[in-house]
């Protein structure tokens, strides 16, 4: 299967809190649902077809508890597009903690996280989806088991937050793919990791940009 992370970021990378004002309060954090009010319409359209076409989910243990206890407990909720696909397919969740899951359908992994994923990329299918899930999404990257990023990025600043990479960490390079924009500011990028960032070593690659 194809991993592929989806990611709701701000204009100043903040994954936090999206969802509603109690959703995500670590940190002090009193700057939540920022995205809610602007995901209507065509962008919710899109994004009920990328839950869709799933096979499986993965999730971090966090986004996994929100999840479960809306999309997979709401009743309103687990009956729309997005419920549905979720409620229909596997659910895997990355936890040391989690023992006994709420939520039908759900696998733990409890282990060496990479060593499962890797496994579960090995199997045929098409799509294993990471939604929110930063901390995960992350090491999921650190570890080279990424296949493609989608980033929903806001028209706002939250300016403050957990954001989706932190001020330090390793670097990469991405292939932009596919982009749209939406009507109400909205805009979507789709990318591929692709190794390593080019880094200027000299004047002379300044001299060549100008």
């Amino acid at each position: 299967m194809k991993l592929t992370t989806v990611t709701h970021v701000s204009v100043d990378g903040v994954m936090q809190g999206l969802g509603g004002s109690n959703e995500d309060r670590r940190g002090g954090f009193e700057r939540g649902g920022w995205a809610l009010p602007l995901f209507v319409d065509e962008g919710a359209t899109y994004l009920e077809g990328v839950f869709g076409r799933a096979d499986a989910f993965l999730f971090g243990r966090r986004t996994y508890e929100i999840f479960a206890g809306s999309w997979g407990a709401i009743d309103e909720m687990v009956d729309a597009p997005i419920g549905r696909a979720l409620n229909a397919r596997p659910k895997y969740v990355a936890s040391t903690t989690i023992t006994d899951p709420r939520w039908a359908g759900t696998t733990v992994l409890s282990g060496d996280v990479a060593a499962a994923v890797r496994a579960l990329k090995d199997r045929p299918g098409g799509e294993l989806q990471v939604h929110g899930s930063g901390e995960l999404v992350r090491r999921l990257l650190d570890n080279r088991l990424v296949d493609e990023m989608t980033l929903f990025t806001y028209p706002v600043v939250v300016g403050q937050g957990t954001r989706l990479f932190p001020s330090t960490g390793p670097d990469a390079a991405l292939d932009l793919t596919d982009f749209r924009a939406f009507a109400n500011g909205i805009t979507l990028h789709i990318y591929r990791p692709a190794g390593r960032p080019q880094y200027a070593t000299d004047t002379a690659d300044l001299d060549h940009m100008s």
